[in-house]
């Protein structure tokens, strides 16, 4: 188990069962933050650090699936259920729903632990992923005006002939916008480029497929 700087929340209404995770998981140098209801959890300040939400389904104000739902639309710690009516529909539900593993219980702890590392591993690698996304939009932001309408066209695999036809400009002109592009962008090459727009949603909106002669 991994000694880095990493949190576990525990969200039960069990306050037996809170204090036994929250003794299991310190034993592997984690630490644990407990609550007994999901607005406590949701109220609760919480630092900006891989995390892992121990969560029960039976829950004195939620139903946890219906509470996983409602996080969907935010940022949240990869879930693990605990429950003590485990079922196959309510499985099925929380692992459609994003969840690492669907508990019953008693689990051993060794299971536990084995699930709360795979959330941990996921939830670092979403935030890597955030950050470079953010990374990507911050250098797509210093595009010029003129820059951003370029940059689709050419990820589409018009032509520069063809790109300056799109957008009514001269071939040199539209030559030297995008290798302003390249070099804002970071782009080592065009199959870097492309690769960068597809993770920022940049849309293809040339009016002809690639290939087709200019007008």
């Amino acid at each position: 188990m991994t000694t880095s700087r990493e949190i576990i929340f525990v969200v039960d209404d069990d306050a037996r069962m809170r204090e036994a995770l929250e003794e299991l998981l310190s034993s592997h140098a984690l630490e644990a933050r407990t609550f007994g209801s999901a607005r406590a959890y949701v109220e609760a300040a919480k630092p900006d650090i891989p995390a892992c939400l121990i969560l029960d389904v039976e829950l004195p104000d939620i139903n946890g699936l219906d509470f996983q739902g409602q996080l969907a639309d935010g940022t949240h710690p990869p879930i693990v259920f605990i429950t003590g009516h485990g079922d196959i529909p309510s499985t099925v539900r929380a692992i459609k729903g994003g969840a690492i593993d669907y508990l019953a219980k008693p689990f051993g702890d060794a299971e536990l632990m084995a699930a709360v590392e795979a959330a941990l591993r996921e939830d670092r690698a979403r935030r890597l992923d955030r950050a470079e996304v953010s990374d990507l939009q911050r250098r797509y932001d210093a595009l010029t005006r003129r820059e951003r309408d370029v940059l689709p066209l050419v990820v589409s695999g018009l032509l520069n002939k063809q790109a300056a036809a799109e957008l009514g400009i001269s071939e040199v002109t539209l030559q030297l916008h995008r290798r302003n592009v390249m070099q804002k962008m970071g782009a080592a090459s065009l199959a870097d480029l492309v690769r960068m727009a597809e993770r920022l949603g940049v849309a293809v909106t040339h009016s002809r497929r690639p290939g087709a002669a200019p007008v």
